[in-house]
């Protein structure tokens, strides 16, 4: 963003292991994953920030990034004429033999882009989140408050909790008095106790202020050099941070449903959960948003083909799919083929899967290439499941790349 508008480098974390969603990131990182039929992870955030006139874009890779840096150099080529980019960038270990430590350490081994770039304002985003966002109404708020950084926050349980960093405002609701990494029992909000803020994992940065700490912070051996463990703390207790309310955010053409909406998926229930939230007749994220839309590119391919006795209900159908068997609340991807007779019900099946005649597929994610034989089931006997299969607590079946069902 320049333009006679202040400077903004997008830095996005990309690097996560992704260990909760497992089989999915056994071959790739979690930002690669396919989402939503045709999607990558990572086109939702590149997208918010693209749509926000965010033009220049570094991804910070570093976890089997092979298939998000294909991903990223192919699908996502800005106008080089006007000086726009988005490059992934691996790790290089620029500061001596070692890989990154933590998000705050990727960011500071990465220092030469900032300095490259000479932007006033650093816009830090992870990778694997769903959801719509204008950065430009966050980036407003910040320069408006002369905060170091301003830290984009949602409601969220209480009980949940522990798997956010949770924010606590001060008495004029826009300061953060206090940053508590994945805390079991916080503070309600005050007019609000059985809920807590939680960060999003967004942050808009003024630069000299995210330099100075990135440098302090490498200067601290018991730091563990993490954005929200360690940055995030450090510039709260300074007086320096400010909390950007999410639950106030606005996108064109979103609907009363989907404001406002986000979530982590970083574990298998989650992860199918955003999935039935895309199929309902009233979808709670909505992917057919033209004013403000994901992009993404899924190849040349035929247009979705149903044969006699083929029928889908309540479903994402994606391009190459041939269905000639019954699909009911579930998502596939481009190239999936359902023989007939077969049934697959409330399911994700990702690129090139395979339902043979008869075959039975409920509750379950399939990576792709997975072939599922004439008359076998998934879905149907719990124990069975159990034992060749990765079953989350919620009871999803999740198969990974290409692999074997008996």
């Amino acid at each position: 963003m320049r333009r006679g508008g202040p400077s903004v480098l997008g830095i996005v974390l990309a690097g996560g292991e992704g260990k909760r969603l497992m089989p999915l990131t056994a071959d790739r990182a979690k930002p690669a994953v396919t989402f939503g039929g045709t999607y990558r992870l990572v086109d939702f955030v590149l997208s918010n920030l693209v749509n926000g006139d965010i033009l220049r874009i570094c991804v910070l890779t570093q976890y089997k990034s092979h298939s998000l840096d294909r991903h990223i150099t192919t699908t996502w080529r800005m106008s080089s004429l006007l000086g726009n980019y988005i490059t992934p960038v691996p790790a290089q270990q620029r500061l001596g033999p070692r890989w990154y430590l933590g998000s705050a350490d990727a960011i500071l081994q990465s220092l030469n882009l900032i300095h490259d770039e000479q932007p006033d304002y650093v816009a830090v985003f992870g990778a694997d989140h769903v959801y719509r966002m204008d950065p430009r109404q966050m980036l407003k708020e910040h320069i408006e408050g002369g905060a170091g950084v301003t830290v984009a926050s949602i409601r969220v349980p209480r009980s949940e909790s522990s798997s956010f960093g949770v924010v606590t405002p001060g008495s004029d609701g826009q300061a953060v008095q206090r940053f508590l990494e994945k805390p079991a029992e916080p503070p309600g909000l005050p007019d609000d106790p059985e809920h807590v803020f939680a960060s999003m994992g967004n942050y808009v940065f003024t630069t000299k202020v995210l330099v100075e700490a990135l440098q302090r912070d490498a200067e601290d051996d018991r730091s563990v050099h993490d954005m929200g463990g360690s940055i995030l703390p450090r510039l709260t207790d300074r007086g320096e941070a400010r909390l950007y309310d999410f639950g106030a955010h606005h996108v064109p053409g979103e609907t009363s449903r989907d404001q406002g909406y986000w979530r982590d998926v970083g574990t298998l229930d989650a992860y199918y959960d955003a999935h039935m939230d895309l199929i309902a007749e009233r979808p709670a994220f909505n992917l057919y948003n033209r004013d403000w839309p994901i992009y993404t590119h899924s190849g040349q391919l035929s247009p979705a083909r149903f044969n006699a006795g083929g029928i889908a209900g309540e479903s994402i159908i994606s391009a190459g799919c041939l269905i000639r068997g019954q699909v009911t609340r579930s998502v596939l991807s481009p190239g999936v083929r359902v023989d007939p007779g077969a049934v697959v019900q409330g399911s994700v099946l990702h690129d090139n899967v395979r339902v043979g005649r008869g075959a039975i597929v409920r509750g379950a994610v399939l990576d792709k290439n997975v072939e599922v034989p004439p008359g076998a089931t998934i879905g149907v006997n719990p124990e069975r499941d159990a034992e060749l299969y990765t079953v989350s607590p919620g009871g999803v079946i999740a198969l990974g790349k290409g692999q074997h069902v008996p």
